[in-house]
């Protein structure tokens, strides 16, 4: 069987190598670049992202992330986002008051938590659509977050002429989007390559699913 290729994005992210090593686990051929003939070449391209969002955004622009990510989804063609690489798929973040823009994929903002108690570190159970591709066989698993901020509200709407996005929720001060399944698009505000077996299966799920060119 052959193994679907994707491209984990380096952009100068921080947990990039762990993202590479369990993808490999899950199933796929990975190259850590950002070379945009392979980012296009790709089966699926996945964008890390670990600080804040300005700096993640800045980073992205650098090379041109941007670019690659918008060409490849009007494409149609995979991307899954991870962590600060979901939040930035926002049309902007707001931290510390201080307002930046996302890429604009999805309506709407990323903010902090309602909690006294930031970042939020730890294990939880995530509320996924029935139908969902990533958590198939995993519904009832927890998964490890670390962060401040998240989308706590979906603002796409769910007449268009696209289907409906598929969303996962979980709580921390108030509840938030966990993962977000919406076409080629996809994310999780958690990290699977953190999140041992059901993370593995995460994405293994969402490697199966690449489209063969």
């Amino acid at each position: 069987m052959i193994r679907p290729s994707v491209v984990v994005l380096d952009y100068g992210s921080g947990n990039v190598h762990s993202a590479a090593k369990a993808l490999e686990v899950a199933g796929a051929d990975v190259a850590l670049t950002s070379d945009p003939v392979a980012v296009a070449r790709a089966d699926g391209l996945v964008v890390p992202g670990v600080g804040s969002f300005s700096a993640v955004m800045s980073a992205l622009l650098g090379v041109h992330g941007d670019q690659l990510i918008d060409r490849r989804l009007a494409g149609g063609r995979p991307v899954l986002g991870i962590c600060v690489g979901m939040q930035v798929m926002f049309e902007r973040g707001i931290e510390r008051n201080v307002e930046s823009a996302g890429l604009g994929q999805w309506p709407g903002e990323v903010r902090a938590l309602p909690s006294d108690r930031l970042p939020h570190i730890g294990w939880n159970t995530v509320d996924a659509a029935e139908d969902s591709i990533l958590f198939e066989g995993i519904r009832s698993e927890r998964f490890y977050f670390v962060h401040s901020n998240a989308a706590q509200e979906w603002r796409l709407p769910e007449d268009g002429p696209l289907p409906s996005a598929k969303l996962a929720w979980t709580t921390y001060g108030g509840r938030f989007l966990a993962a977000v399944e919406n076409g080629p698009l996809m994310a999780t505000q958690f990290h699977p390559e953190k999140s041992g077996a059901a993370g593995l299966r995460l994405l293994s799920n969402w490697v199966s699913a690449l489209h063969h060119d």
